[in-house]
């Protein structure tokens, strides 16, 4: 169990900021840094049974990265982020849909 958790943490050694902000892009004649959502995690466990003769162990791991978008320089020379609007459409669909559930629920409240 220890050679599998000290690879899981090998694996995951990569992860973090350099992964939520990517190597600057130059499109265009601007300079973009990609940003993104980085999420990830990672279990596992055992059970021993009879006085620690046999049993199961196991353990397995996940993660995704979502695009957020990008800073550029703007004219002024400052930084500007600029939004991936096709993710932020598709990261406001479970909030649309939570707020049409909960409404539909109000209004069946209001007319029992």
């Amino acid at each position: 169990m220890a050679d599998t958790f000290s690879s899981l943490l090998e694996a995951f050694k990569n992860v973090g900021v350099s992964r939520a902000y990517g190597p600057p892009v130059q499109v265009g004649g601007a300079e973009l840094l990609p940003v993104a959502l980085v999420s990830f995690g990672f279990g596992g466990g055992t059970n021993a049974e009879g006085g620690g003769r046999g049993g199961a162990s196991g353990g397995g791991g996940g993660g995704f990265v979502f695009p957020l978008g990008a800073y550029s320089r703007a004219s002024g020379g400052h930084l500007v982020f600029r939004p991936n609007t096709i993710a932020v459409l598709l990261s406001l669909v479970p909030v649309v849909a939570a707020s049409g559930i909960a409404l539909r629920g109000a209004v069946r409240t209001t007319r029992s």
